[in-house]
């Protein structure tokens, strides 16, 4: 039983190390970006 258990977490840790979840907050920006400063600088 315990080497099933074992072996169910090796195979849960290679899933995730293969296909890893898309979290999108890590690839959009929060916040106003570098356009926004420099039209303020502007006006």
């Amino acid at each position: 039983m315990i080497l099933i258990r074992s072996f169910g977490h090796v195979l849960a840790t290679m899933r995730g190390l293969v296909w890893r979840q898309y979290h999108p907050e890590r690839h959009y920006m929060r916040g106003p970006g570098p356009a926004c400063a420099k039209r303020q600088m502007r006006g």
